[in-house]
């Protein structure tokens, strides 16, 4: 099983949203039983909440489920628990550092890292910007890219054990 932790500072944007495009893209690919996916915020400010209206609407208009989704922060123990910390940001990469030591095997990345032939390298944050519409195109397009990589890492090792 790989496990998937998407990252943002409050855990009610961009990081929620990734992790629902994610999950649907899994689940269309019948992966949902290699692959799990959660997500959490750097700050503490929004525990327990659902994703912010935006991101429902943006995820309802693309008949994406935001169900069980609720706002957590990262702990300690995320550092040795996934295979793949994915932050929407720079600073949300730093912050993940910080927290302490973290497995060797796990890759802290940005999800546009993925995304070879965009001129950003961080996803915006609308709870700022309001512009959810860039934001899902951004993360679905990093969210397909992420999702190629994990298929093929798969796909390794299912050849090591033949």
């Amino acid at each position: 099983m790989i496990h998937i932790l998407f990252v943002c500072l409050g855990n009610i944007c961009r990081s929620p949203m990734a992790e629902a495009i994610f999950r649907e893209k899994v689940k269309k690919e019948g992966l949902a039983d290699r692959i799990h996916v959660d997500s959490a915020g750097t700050g503490d400010w929004h525990i327990g909440k659902p994703p912010h209206q935006g991101t429902r609407e943006i995820l309802k208009a693309n008949r994406i489920s935001d169900e069980g989704l609720f706002a957590r922060q990262i702990k300690t123990n995320d550092l040795n628990e996934y295979d793949y910390i994915i932050a929407m940001d720079t600073e949300n990469v730093k912050n993940i550092k910080e927290l302490g030591s973290y497995s060797l095997k796990v890759k802290i990345k940005r999800l546009l890292d993925f995304v070879d032939d965009h001129a950003l390298t961080d996803v915006p944050d609308p709870y700022f910007t309001g512009n959810f519409d860039e934001v899902y195109e951004l993360i679905n397009e990093g969210c397909e890219r992420l999702l190629q990589e994990i298929k093929k890492e798969l796909l390794e090792k299912e050849k090591q054990y033949e």
